[in-house]
């Protein structure tokens, strides 16, 4: 089983609960039907990673986003992380009315930082993604469709959170393509203070 890293200590996930179409530009720039209630799919424990691969034959998107871990029912930690989607095959599949998980949920796909313990007000944080040191994404929780607890509300009310579990909360406009050697770096701030980065090469 895959593990993140929470304050030091070692957590396994039992899944990923992702969020999707969180904000108007991302939306629009994938020309994408604005939803009328959050779009929620899963990535299992075997999707997540600490690195980040890229993929020649099938090419590969990046799509920052502000992760939470949950515990006893309430975000306990905030992380960077990555939602990989393999586009072409995901628009294949949408074209069909299919489910995503062939773009979605295969391994390696759900990329985090080490989380750092957080209990303080969602709506003080903010996330940017930087590649090759230029700014790419950035999101705050002002720009969110569908914000943290609404988001925790709903999901539970049809399936639970396992202590442990990572909540994605969406990705902002500016998606892109995963090349090999690129530098990726990823920040979370509360309010003006950076409370995490991470910086990966892309394999």
């Amino acid at each position: 089983m895959n593990k993140i890293n929470v304050a030091g200590k070692s957590i396994t996930p039992s899944k990923v609960v992702c969020i999707g179409r969180n904000y108007v530009e991302h939306i629009k720039e994938l020309n994408n039907e604005m939803p009328d209630q959050a779009v929620i799919f899963v990535k299992p424990n075997s999707a997540i990673s600490d690195i980040i691969v890229s993929n020649k034959d099938e090419p590969i998107h990046y799509e920052a986003e502000i992760s939470f871990i949950i515990e006893d029912k309430k975000i306990s930690a905030v992380g960077f992380g990555l939602d990989l989607t393999k586009r072409g095959v995901q628009s294949k599949l949408k074209n069909k009315g299919l489910p995503w998980e062939r773009a979605k949920a295969f391994d390696k796909s759900a990329v985090f930082s080490p989380f750092v313990v957080f209990s303080g007000d969602t709506e003080n944080l903010s996330m940017q993604l930087l590649i090759n040191d230029q700014l790419i994404q950035h999101a705050d929780y002002a720009l969110m469709i569908h914000k943290p607890t609404e988001i925790m509300a709903e999901v539970a009310s049809f399936m639970s959170f396992c202590d442990g579990d990572i909540l994605m909360t969406g990705t902002p406009k500016g998606v892109g393509i995963v090349h090999q050697g690129d530098i990726f770096i990823g920040r979370i701030y509360q309010a003006n203070k950076l409370l995490l980065e991470s910086k990966w090469a892309v394999q």
